[in-house]
């Protein structure tokens, strides 16, 4: 199944985008919160300086025409000139910039303002500068270097980051730990009805989630579990059952119709009566012990013996004795085998070779051909049997295992059969821990394919 497919994979994915935007714009909105107070901040202390230097400006007495004069206190000289983070600079133009006043750390680029510029200006990316106009023809500038602000707001931009990863990190690992605890019962729900399917009825669901939407489904599917088994079990034993109570009647059917024969009284009509009685009692024995032998299979009752044989050797030994049947209408049986060593019950896998060696003659054209192989490889053993009949239409290929199915278009020669063949095939193919498929195209024949672990 894709990742994108999966419930569990979409609530992750949501989840980690719901997060993403969320610490996202959170981060955002902290970054901006700080860069605005830096701004600020760096706004109220050129005002200050600005004043201060607004504050140092003096007339000069007896001077025609009157002008003013620069003089800037010690204590208020302290504001500039700093090293590190608080360096700040001024330059100031008294009477139309002749000449400029430069404090220390000023850079000697720095242009007059213009009249009815903004108040401030940001120059190189790393000058923040504001001016004030006090008088007519006087210009005061203070600046600062923003590059240990620009730095705080990357180390903050970093925390940031780091921070939010650290909980994204989080929060993914939460989620997916609640997803995976509510998601739990569906899985133990999936896992439960794989193994029905695959025959084991006895199996429920744990009722963790008792309580919730979910834990009243698992008590809904429980019950329906146990119905299940229920009826499954009650039909396995009336079949067992039935085959047990009609062993006996068969019987002396047929040896009542067996006694008539041998004893020659009677006319012709008497003795065909005898042997048509005795072939429907041979063939009603054959359907019950068929039945039989499924009903021990489902109930688990004959677990095949494990012991190592060849396929092969069981394959080639099944072809003798099916041979004259194949041999009455003409068909060929090519071999294909090598050595595939097993673990398991030989005369049962002989049982299943056999019997789809007949099916492949029964099913099978006059003159037609029987392909038989064996092969290993991954751990497994696998038994191919394929033949060259009207094969088997798509719509009938997935019932061909069940128990009684006819495809009678695709089964002509099926005369005399019980259908039971396939199903106890399957049943031992599956006791031994294999599995058993056919494919198939009408008019192009089929192939069926043991598959057994080695």
């Amino acid at each position: 199944m894709s990742r994108f497919h999966s419930i569990r994979w979409r609530l992750q994915i949501w989840h980690g985008l719901l997060l993403i935007a969320v610490l996202a714009g959170f981060g955002t909105a902290i970054y901006r919160v700080e860069s605005d107070r830096q701004l600020r901040r760096m706004d109220g202390e050129l005002q200050r300086r600005l004043q201060v230097l607004s504050a140092s400006r003096h007339p000069v007495k007896d001077a025609r025409p009157p002008r003013q004069e620069f003089v800037l206190a010690p204590e208020n000289a302290a504001l500039f000139d700093r090293e590190g983070s608080e360096e700040f600079y001024y330059v100031v133009w008294l009477h139309g910039g002749s000449p400029a006043i430069y404090s220390a750390s000023a850079p000697h680029d720095v242009p007059m303002p213009e009249a009815g510029a903004p108040t401030t200006r940001l120059r190189h990316n790393y000058l923040y500068e504001a001016f004030l106009s006090p008088a007519r023809d006087d210009y005061l500038l203070v600046g600062h270097t923003i590059g240990y602000d620009h730095a705080e707001l990357q180390h903050l931009a970093w925390w940031l980051i780091l921070a939010g990863g650290g909980v994204l990190l989080l929060g993914l690992a939460g989620g997916a730990w609640l997803v995976n605890r509510a998601l739990r019962p569906i899985r133990d729900i999936s896992i439960a009805a794989q193994k029905i399917a695959t025959g084991d009825l006895t199996q429920r669901i744990s009722a963790d989630a008792s309580g919730s939407e979910l834990g009243q489904l698992i008590s809904v599917l429980n019950s329906t579990f146990a119905r299940l088994d229920t009826a499954f079990a009650q039909q396995a034993r009336f079949t067992a059952d039935a085959a047990h109570e009609l062993r006996t009647p068969v019987s002396v059917m047929l040896a009542h119709a067996q006694y008539g024969l041998a004893s020659g009284c009677g006319n012709d009509e008497h003795r065909e009566a005898f042997e048509a009685s005795q072939r429907a009692a041979q063939r009603m024995r054959r359907l019950i012990e068929s039945l039989l032998e499924l009903a021990r299979l489902d109930d688990g009752q004959e677990s095949p013996r494990r012991e190592a044989c060849d396929l092969a050797v069981i394959a080639a030994d099944c072809i003798g004795l099916i041979r004259p049947m194949a041999a009455q209408r003409g068909i060929q049986i090519h071999t294909d085998f090598a050595a595939v060593i097993c673990q398991g019950d030989g005369d049962r896998l002989a049982q299943v070779v056999a019997n789809l060696l007949a099916n492949a003659i029964d099913y099978n054209h006059d003159g037609g051909e029987i392909h038989i192989s064996t092969r290993s490889g991954n751990g497994t053993v696998t038994l191919a049997v394929t033949n060259t009949g009207p094969g088997i239409p798509a719509e009938d290929l997935p019932q061909i295992f069940n128990r009684f199915h006819r495809a009678d278009k695709a089964r002509g020669g099926a005369n005399g059969h019980s259908g039971l063949g396939l199903a106890i095939a399957k049943a031992i193919v599956q006791a031994h821990g294999g599995s058993i498929h056919a494919i198939s195209e009408a008019g192009k024949g089929a192939a069926f394919t043991v598959t057994l672990p080695q």
